[in-house]
């Protein structure tokens, strides 16, 4: 048996970022050599990344980058499984960079940002943090005048799209989109069948009323119009001056909304409930 130095293990720790008897029992196994050992590790770290894979990753962070000239800019979320990782200073350093080859390539799709290299740079991170780890979506934004703002410790971040105006501006649209979270730009961007919908439970709502039929259809268009209002940015109260709506603000600066995009960290993903009772219970079972 090769005997394995302190300073082997210190030089595959500082190099792979793993724990002390996972790069001893690394070297031991290549037999003292460093390089081969740190081989097997990336090939048993793509076995454990793939374990880690079937876990729900809800936790992590977003951010974003804005060209200089404002003429377009990046944002991204990567998740993790807790908010203990998502604070980690690798895991950072790893949305960082997802987030400069995104901005460097003009790149919107995850498929483009996450090539092989990249893989095989998160599995080594899932192999050191102990966690799933997953790059969930990225967008590009281009538009003469882009904005962004990141909210509430990168859990929010959003880009803001503006024909005229400047980066000021877009920056204080972002802020409002982060606050108020509007569901699109216009009244007009609206999906039809989306209206449609709400004018179905607005209809029978009106109709327990037991109100004539043409005041029902007052009461449902009205209750529309405020639907629309509520849901659509520039129809909202500006968030730091509520006596002036956004679209008025963008008017009164020459400027019109082209559109936005709102990162929240963890939206729409569906978390399994687990009961650890029953899953210890059924470890203890099944050592019996």
């Amino acid at each position: 048996m090769t005997a394995i130095k302190a300073s082997q293990v210190k030089e595959l720790r500082e190099r792979t970022g793993l724990g002390m008897m996972e790069c001893k029992k690394a070297l031991v196994e290549a037999a003292g050599d460093i390089e081969k050992a740190i081989e097997d590790l990336r090939k048993s770290s793509g076995m454990k990344a793939a374990k880690k894979a079937s876990r729900t990753a809800a936790d992590g962070m977003v951010a974003l980058k804005v060209a200089d000239d404002g003429s377009y800019g990046v944002i991204a979320e990567v998740n993790s499984e807790t908010d203990f990782v998502a604070r980690d200073d690798s895991f950072q350093a790893f949305v960082a960079t997802v987030l400069a080859k995104a901005f460097d390539g003009r790149l919107g799709d995850v498929a483009d940002v996450m090539d092989e290299g990249m893989e095989v740079t998160r599995q080594a991170l899932v192999q050191k943090i102990g966690e799933n780890i997953s790059v969930r979506r990225v967008e590009l934004v281009t538009a003469p005048v882009v904005g962004g703002y990141v909210h509430n410790n990168n859990r929010i971040a959003v880009l803001v799209a503006l024909q005229g105006g400047d980066a000021a501006l877009a920056k204080d649209v972002a802020m409002h989109v982060a606050a108020v979270n509007p569901q699109v730009a216009t009244p007009e961007d609206m999906p039809a069948e989306l209206v449609a919908k709400e004018k179905e439970i607005y209809i029978a709502q009106a109709r327990e009323s037991g109100k004539p039929d043409e005041i029902v259809e007052k009461m449902v268009t009205g209750r529309v119009k405020k639907f629309l209002a509520e849901s659509s940015l520039v129809e909202q109260a500006f968030v730091k001056d509520p006596d002036v709506k956004v679209g008025q603000l963008l008017t009164n600066a020459g400027a019109e909304i082209k559109g936005f995009v709102r990162f929240e960290v963890g939206e729409g993903i569906e978390i399994e409930e687990q009961d650890f009772a029953a899953e210890v219970a059924a470890q203890v079972g099944a050592q019996k």
